[in-house]
């Protein structure tokens, strides 16, 4: 009978790999902690409407990479490609930001998007998102920013980074910049690539984000949307550049980012690396001040941004600041097989009394020889032997499995106080 093996660009993560995802989660957890951001867990799946309102109907995600199916009740389900849509739902069906509420919410699970896997790219792939609601002024602008250079600080990739960023401006300068750009755009219409050509009748901004070089060689000279947004909004993005640059971060203004969903406005910004070829945006976010009363709920400030966690773990593998050591186990039990029933409840109450320590012992209940083996292997530090005789006598026996000292006993009331040390 033939195996069953993972749907292609959907990938395990091992034993080896784990403990590097717990390591980047706890710094996550940390700096968000420090910012007074809440955890919320979401569903992966949503009505499929939910994004063909918030991310568009002719953007990429939804147009070519969403996994869509109907229920048994035929009801049409997505597979969520991003985070901010059921983010932004949740809040408007628990009544999270009405009347003047603010919530500064995290949360990091897996996103769904059918692409051509490669490295950094992958059909099941783990995404960090940081949502603030109820705040209109320049401040969470300048805390988003400030949540990821802070993260990017404590990783130690800081300065393998860059930011780019630009103003979207208002719905209506938008719709000024397009009329601009398209006419601009006619007399090139059979030299553009083909994406580009379908989106010149459903979204001509996206056309900025074509990485085609020709594209872009045209875009050259094209008109620029930095000269179409209102005051306001040239002033609010002078001063975010101001801030970053009086904390140190290095920064593009970049005019042609537009990012590939449509619900943005405003601010939008994204973080990228020379280091992983192709894949280099880490982070990418901004303003999306209309997206909660598109989907039903009041117009709220908003904005947000996510992380591809295993393009963040590619980047710190590649700068060396991962361990490729597994988390090594602390103190390894070797026991008599005859009195293995005594001896694991003291195996037990070691583990309740020191429940950071981590504890193991040979579930095969090997002789032992090859119990020492597999506590070599462990990488403990301790062994600890309990025989008959140690059990007659009511103590253990230690083993230093890493030192030159010599085996000494301490009497079992007094173990746990001992491994403590």
């Amino acid at each position: 009978m033939s195996k069953i093996t993972a749907i292609r660009g959907f990938n395990d993560i091992l034993p080896e790999q784990s403990h590097k995802w717990q390591f980047l989660e706890s710094k996550i957890k940390s700096i968000l902690n420090r910012y007074n951001y809440d955890e919320v867990r979401l569903p992966i799946l949503e009505k499929s409407e939910l994004f063909h309102r918030s991310v568009g109907e002719t953007s990429d995600i939804v147009s070519k990479e969403t996994y869509d199916f109907s229920d048994r009740n035929g009801d049409s389900l997505t597979l969520r490609p991003e985070g901010t849509a059921g983010c932004v739902r949740m809040v408007i069906e628990n009544s999270l930001a009405n009347r003047g509420q603010t919530q500064k919410l995290w949360y990091c699970g897996p996103m769904f998007r059918y692409e051509r896997p490669q490295k950094g790219r992958y059909r099941q792939f783990y995404q960090l998102g940081v949502e603030a609601y109820g705040f209109d002024s320049i401040a969470v602008d300048l805390e988003i920013l400030s949540v990821a250079w802070s993260l990017f600080k404590e990783l130690g990739i800081s300065e393998h980074v860059t930011l780019e960023l630009n103003s979207l401006g208002s719905s209506v300068n938008r719709q000024d910049y397009v009329k601009a750009l398209l006419e601009y755009l006619e007399p090139y219409h059979s030299e553009l690539d083909e994406d580009s050509i379908k989106r010149l009748d459903k979204n001509p901004l996206r056309i900025l984000d074509s990485k085609i070089v020709k594209t872009q060689e045209i875009l050259e000279n094209a008109p620029k949307l930095i000269d179409f947004i209102d005051d306001e909004f040239k002033q609010r993005l002078q001063q975010t550049c101001e801030y970053l640059d009086a904390i140190g971060v290095k920064y593009i203004v970049n005019n042609n980012l537009v990012r590939g969903l449509d619900y943005y406005s405003g601010l939008v910004f994204e973080w990228t690396t020379d280091k992983l070829g192709t894949q280099s945006a880490i982070c990418a976010g901004g303003r999306y001040d209309s997206l909660m009363e598109n989907l039903g709920g009041q117009k709220t400030g908003s904005i947000g941004f996510g992380i591809g966690m295993e393009r963040l773990l590619l980047l710190m593998e590649d700068l060396g600041k991962l361990s490729n050591k597994n988390s090594d186990c602390d103190v390894f039990f070797v026991l008599e097989k005859d009195q293995l029933h005594k001896a694991f409840t003291i195996v037990e109450s070691v583990r309740v009394a020191l429940p950071d320590l981590r504890v193991d012992m040979d579930l095969k209940a090997g002789g032992f020889k090859s119990q020492f083996k597999k506590a070599d292997k462990s990488g403990a530090k301790i062994a600890v032997i309990i025989g008959h005789d140690e059990l007659q006598n009511k103590v253990a026996s230690i083993k230093y499995l890493q030192q030159e000292r010599a085996q000494e006993q301490v009497s079992l009331s007094e173990l746990a106080n001992f491994l403590e040390r």
